[in-house]
């Protein structure tokens, strides 16, 4: 039986992290973003790489979802899918999510909006994902499962050991040490745009500890995090907790 875990993000998180610690497992394959080039299409948002973003995936979101619920490669039993929230436009039909199980990675607004500015300039609500996460996530509880899990990065990184066992006891699938530690560099699974968002996770060997000072902000991200704030707080009520 086919392990298909989406893990639904927003961007500057540690999901590019939490995409190693899977993929080195054994018995995982994973699948960078698919459907980013249907998002910039869609769009027209001038992202880095966006051109090879659109060359190297498709751009009609049928074909990604026929290729999020296929059978992962070289006959692995989980296929975990690093998903970002801001990618699913309004038209795209949500019940193909029935056949993938799903989860949700949220970080605090003030050090998601921080790190991102520092990438693209005058982010706004929609570019960071918060609002769509939330959409997503009621959807899957009203429809999917009442009870998906939600894994919050700052609490996640202050223990990676006790909350992937957790994680890994609600899905019912038997923890790896292999999680917790991976080699550096690049991977074949990593989308073309990972020169201009990866650098930090290609010199990793694992994960970093939690942040522990606030991020300054200036008054216009300071109110971009504030309307942020309900929406990370609805999942934050919800989460995984170990003790």
């Amino acid at each position: 039986m086919t392990l298909r875990l989406a893990v639904w993000s927003g961007p500057r998180n540690i999901s590019t992290a939490m995409m190693r610690a899977w993929e080195n497992r054994d018995d995982c394959e994973v699948l960078d973003e698919p459907f980013y080039a249907y998002y910039l299409k869609q769009t027209g948002l001038d992202h880095p790489a966006a051109d090879e973003v659109m060359a190297s995936q498709s751009t009609d979101w049928r074909k990604v979802v026929a290729l999020c619920q296929s059978e992962p490669p070289n006959n692995a039993t989980i296929f975990y899918q690093k998903q970002m929230s801001f990618h699913m436009l309004e038209e795209v039909d949500r019940g193909w999510m029935s056949k993938l199980t799903h989860c949700f990675l949220i970080r605090d607004p003030e050090s998601v909006v921080a790190s991102y500015a520092q990438v693209r300039e005058t982010p706004t609500l929609g570019d960071i994902g918060f609002v769509q996460q939330a959409e997503l996530y009621h959807y899957v509880c009203q429809h999917l499962d009442p009870n998906p899990v939600v894994i919050d990065s700052a609490e996640f990184l202050a223990n990676p050991e006790a909350m992937l066992r957790a994680w890994c006891l609600a899905l019912g699938i038997e923890f790896s040490e292999r999680m917790l530690k991976w080699p550096a560099g690049r991977r074949d699974s990593d989308g073309v745009w990972a020169p201009h968002w990866y650098e930090s996770v290609w010199a990793s060997t694992g994960f970093a500890g939690p942040r522990v000072t606030k991020p300054a902000l200036n008054h216009e991200l300071r109110v971009l995090a504030d309307q942020a704030r309900p929406y990370y707080q609805d999942l934050y009520d919800r989460r995984l907790r170990v003790s």
